[in-house]
């Protein structure tokens, strides 16, 4: 008897936690939103804004606010974010005080070109539109732009950025022509002349050691080019 009263009891307390759990789900599914919370992680230059945001939801689902959580689409919210093309990633849900919440992630512009169409290169390699709300510290890339060259000049931004030296001083790079690169110093007015791509360890590490004991020399301002076209040599040409 003992044992069909525990198990009357608990069967009932087993319903009670289920019927709290429906109602308390219920109550949780009516309810509207209580405002949007923007977040955006990694690099904090805004290339899009927590505005422009709100704009293209507006645009695309009317106003949000005290929207009923049960109509939300939070992947078609998700895909309308990632449609910017300021924008690598976006993650949507709702927080635990009712907020439609995303956490964004923008695309990371690399080089800039400068050419009869301007825009960025991202960290993928691919096409990347200026923004109206920030502009990047980026080496320029001026010239012969075709897909080939740019190709090139993003393995080229690749090495630069992952070399302490180089990512700090070179703020500029100009393709002659295809396999044919130049860049540009921050502070240096000579001009380096790097030929194709290929061999890019030794060169640097010749330039580098031209580098250090031109400048110890105080006769950095003495060039006009340097070039590192040739096999094991630096060629200068003084100004």
């Amino acid at each position: 008897m003992k044992m069909n009263t525990n198990y009357i009891k608990l069967t009932v307390l087993l319903a009670v936690i289920v019927g709290l759990y429906s109602f308390s789900n219920e109550r949780s599914e009516h309810k509207k939103l209580s405002g949007i919370a923007i977040e955006f992680v990694g690099d904090q230059n805004l290339y899009i804004t927590q505005g422009a945001v709100n704009k293209l939801l507006i645009q695309k689902f009317g106003s949000l606010d005290n929207f009923p959580k049960e109509k939300l689409a939070l992947n078609t919210i998700e895909k309308t974010i990632e449609a910017n093309e300021m924008v690598k990633n976006a993650q949507v849900f709702l927080s635990v005080n009712g907020k439609l919440a995303s956490k964004i992630e923008q695309r990371k512009p690399i080089g800039r070109v400068e050419a009869d169409s301007k825009f960025y290169l991202d960290e993928d390699g691919s096409r990347m539109p200026l923004s109206s709300s920030h502009s990047a510290r980026v080496p320029i890339i001026t010239g012969k732009i075709t897909g080939q060259s740019l190709e090139d000049a993003y393995k080229l931004l690749n090495y630069i950025n992952a070399d302490d030296f180089l990512r700090k001083n070179v703020i500029g790079i100009h393709i002659e022509a295809e396999d044919s690169y130049q860049l540009r110093f921050r502070t240096e007015q000579f001009t380096v002349n790097l030929g194709d791509i290929k061999n890019l360890d030794e060169k640097f590490s010749k330039f580098k050691a031209f580098y250090t004991k031109a400048n110890l020399d105080d006769t950095l301002g003495n060039y006009d080019v340097v070039s590192l076209e040739f096999n094991k040599q630096v060629v200068c040409t003084k100004i």
